[in-house]
């Protein structure tokens, strides 16, 4: 929980590379690091509050590697990480609350990438293997969900395609790194993340899921695309896109093999799994995890002149963009690369469902944040934006439900304005603001909406907002 937790090196935590990689001044913005976040470790009892005041039923949160493995397998266990997340997670079941556990998110011990370069060494699946063992002893007696890993198919692009993450690695026309190679080494560190995974799982079922009694599956960063011009050149570069950047995960953990476009495009430079591997890399989720935001423009680069970047396999020949003539698909956001797109969360799901069997599936992450870089906290209180966003999105996530996608959970991104990363504190995505000198949490608009939302839904039985309560009786959550 980087983006939340703080005290970094408190109670014998280790660093992990975010740590390092935000320490360097320029990799993040303003120079922000998650130093002391939003001090969710000293203010989780606060926190909990909160998520009760609102009526969720759920909270997602990951584990800090180097708080439990300060250095990897290559030290102790620290029992004050231990103890912190017993605290947690008891707490949380005290109060009603369903915690769904993400043992890897992002980050890694610095110790790993010293060692062998973090995932683009095999090795690292063992490690992987290791602290998800460690994590399934402590906590796995009261915890029915877990997840394995959060959205490696964007670990992989920010970090070994555009070099935005750790470890920095890219090469022309996605960047200028000191190294890295973001036509080959992508699929190599994605193959890793896809073995550890599954190992973790394997070792799960065979060994604590009877006994437990939970579930275990993995998430995603999740896109729709439309094509760029309506013709059938278009129209493919859709599926293809779909395919590098959802199915590369997906179809590796349902199928046990990759999609048949990356291998078509990508050649050797995509890894294969042996037939021992295939056998435990199929079907190794019982669920499926999708964050979804945005839905872009796709563009075939086979047979058209391309911006660079789009014309590489790594990318499948496909150019995305937010914008047509000029005109964006949807309304801005903060995230430059985001747009408010909300049909696009009713066909992501109906795509899920009908590619993966509708498999059973939770929206992990869905949120907003203004394009208005506007510091008044008045204004960032009075968040209508943010509350126009979850109302649509929510009701075309209804409308698959309805339509019989088997979605079992819908996640809020976030509970509070976090560390989001490169961008910092500069990205607001929470339904509470934190005062960044106090670290008070103070409730916008949408907090309120969303609490009444949960506990009302709506007087009028015919309109749309009711129907999306309805839908949404036993599967809100947050995050």
């Amino acid at each position: 929980m980087l983006q939340v937790e703080g005290a970094y090196i408190d109670d014998g935590k280790g660093l992990n590379n975010w740590d390092v990689f935000s320490h360097i001044p320029g990799n993040i913005k303003n120079n922000d690091n998650g130093d002391i976040a939003d001090n969710h470790y000293y203010r989780f009892l606060e926190d909990i509050e909160l998520m009760c005041s609102l009526g969720t039923n759920a909270y997602r949160f990951s584990i800090s590697w180097t708080r439990i493995l300060p250095r990897g397998k290559f030290g102790q266990v620290n029992p004050s990480g231990i103890m912190f997340y017993n605290k947690l997670i008891d707490n949380l079941l005290e109060r009603g609350m369903e915690p769904f556990v993400t043992i890897h998110h992002h980050d890694i011990p610095q110790e790993l990438v010293d060692r062998y370069g973090g995932w683009l060494s095999p090795l690292m699946q063992e490690d992987f293997v290791y602290f998800a063992e460690i994590c399934f002893k402590s906590f796995g007696d009261r915890i029915k969900n877990w997840i394995t890993m959060n959205e490696p198919n964007l670990l992989v692009d920010m970090s070994y395609i555009r070099g935005w993450y750790p470890p920095a690695h890219c090469s022309p026309p996605f960047g200028n790194c000191s190294a890295g190679n973001s036509d080959i080494e992508p699929p190599i560190a994605m193959h890793n993340m896809i073995l550890g995974h599954a190992k973790a799982v394997k070792l799960y079922r065979e060994h604590f899921q009877l006994k437990q009694g939970g579930s275990i599956g993995i998430v995603g960063s999740t896109e729709y695309f439309e094509p760029l011009r309506d013709n059938e050149l278009d129209r493919q570069a859709v599926s293809r896109a779909l395919a590098f950047t959802n199915a590369w995960l997906f179809d590796a953990v349902v199928f046990g093999d990759y999609p048949a476009e990356m291998r078509l495009y990508l050649g050797s430079a995509l890894p294969t799994f042996s037939p021992e591997e295939t056998s435990y890399v199929k079907g190794s989720l019982d669920f499926i995890g999708m964050n979804f935001y945005t839905s872009l423009y796709a563009k075939d680069c086979i047979h058209s002149a391309c911006i660079s970047g789009g014309d590489r396999p790594i990318r499948g020949f496909v150019y995305t963009t937010g914008e047509r003539d000029g005109e964006p698909i949807g309304g801005r956001c903060g995230n430059p690369r985001f747009f408010v797109v909300p049909e696009g969360m009713e066909k992501i799901v109906n795509y899920m469902k009908e590619r993966y069997n509708n498999m059973p599936m939770f929206v992990t992450e869905n949120g907003f944040s203004s394009p208005q870089q506007n510091d008044q906290v008045q204004a960032l209180l009075q968040d209508t934006d943010r509350v126009n966003f979850h109302k649509s999105y929510l009701a075309a996530l209804a409308r698959a439900i309805r339509n019989g996608a088997d979605v079992r959970g819908y996640f809020v991104w976030s509970l509070v304005d976090n560390f989001e990363w490169i961008d910092g504190y500069s990205q607001r995505y929470g339904l509470y603001y934190v005062d960044r000198q106090t670290l008070e949490r103070v409730p916008k608009l949408s907090a309120k909406w969303y609490k009444n939302f949960l506990a009302n839904g709506s007087s009028n039985h015919n309109n749309e907002e009711d129907l999306t309560i309805r839908s949404f009786r036993n599967t809100n959550a947050i995050i």
